[in-house]
């Protein structure tokens, strides 16, 4: 898991490392899950809507590169040594 502006600032480090049980398929919604638990309050109320539960809009999460949008979204599965960065939006001109 990557962590990119302020969300970096809120979780206090750039990388965290999430492990998971062998047998237990691993998904972007169960990490975000288990980052949930980790960091609290902060960090559902930066990463989630708070009236529709969904990712907030302006975030973008890419797994090895590529934007959730065009995988499986929440769904899309994991494997060891996958990466998940969560970035904010970009902005400048």
């Amino acid at each position: 898991m990557r962590f990119f502006a302020s969300l970096r600032e809120l979780v206090g480090k750039k990388v965290e490392y999430v492990e998971f049980q062998d047998s237990e398929e691993t998904t972007v919604e169960k990490v975000l899950e288990r980052l949930s638990d980790i960091y609290g309050k902060e960090f559902v109320e930066y990463v989630f809507d708070e009236e529709t539960g969904e990712i907030q809009s302006f975030l973008l999460l890419l797994v090895n590169g590529r934007s959730i949008t065009v995988l499986d979204e929440l769904e899309t599965k994991l494997i060891d040594g996958d990466i998940l960065a969560i970035l904010p939006p970009v902005g400048g001109g």
